[in-house]
């Protein structure tokens, strides 16, 4: 078998002009969930952790979350962070010690809190404190969306290649529509940003434009209360 030498950029755009399957498409009810937006990854210059994303990234969020609360949808934010200790971070946390390393995200720290450009609204909006790379493994994440009825699932954030696509993988192992507006997510370099679009392109999710993402959930009907 000869191995191709094209770009994952290059791969991930062949997808997009020519996909190899139908689309989830969107359910009824759809919930945002917002990867791990916080300081250690989105201060760039600041922090080593962080990634260069599209300038418009948390603008696209911040739009994407305010449709969705018109619509009654749930709004979840994620972050990381662990215990001063670090034993909360289990074995993940003994790969590195250096300042910059996961297990050295502390609560209350600089690095776990949110972006300041984030527009949460935090009497509404679902906060939860993460410690793997899924937003569904050991959270309530399950809970509410069956609180909330919830039959698709939209992730943002970062990074692409880790949180994201594990929090895309559980999202679809548990039966809900994926669906990932490829300006909405980064990663710390080009080329696994890229190969994870495309590999979530053809197996995992809707990988689809902010926009088109936008217009089909204004299109759904208000959530009626529970």
């Amino acid at each position: 078998m000869e191995l191709s030498d094209k770009s994952a950029r290059q791969l991930y755009a062949e997808i997009k002009a020519n996909p190899t399957r139908k689309r989830f498409g969107f359910g009824k009810v759809p919930a945002l969930i917002n990867i791990d937006l916080q300081k250690a990854y989105t201060c760039v210059g600041e922090f080593a952790t962080a990634y260069e994303t599209d300038p418009k990234q948390l603008d696209y969020v911040n739009q994407l979350a305010e449709v969705f609360r018109t619509k009654g949808f749930p709004v979840i934010w994620t972050y990381v962070a662990y215990m001063d200790s670090g034993e909360d971070c289990g074995i993940w946390g003994t790969r590195s010690n250096t300042p910059d390393s996961l297990q050295n995200i502390k609560v209350g720290s600089r690095r776990s809190e949110f972006d300041d450009r984030l527009h949460i609204d935090r009497k509404r909006d679902i906060i939860i404190n993460k410690r793997m790379a899924s937003a569904f493994f050991e959270t309530n994440l399950g809970s509410i969306f069956t609180f909330h009825g919830v039959d698709t699932c939209v992730v943002t954030g970062g990074s692409t290649s880790g949180c994201v696509r594990a929090t895309a993988l559980d999202s679809l192992q548990r039966s809900f529509r994926t669906i990932v507006p490829e300006e909405c997510v980064a990663d710390k370099h080009e080329s696994p940003h890229f190969a994870n679009l495309y590999d979530m392109a053809i197996k995992y999710a809707d990988v689809i434009s902010v926009k088109e993402t936008l217009e089909a959930v204004a299109k759904l009907p208000e959530k009626v209360k529970a």
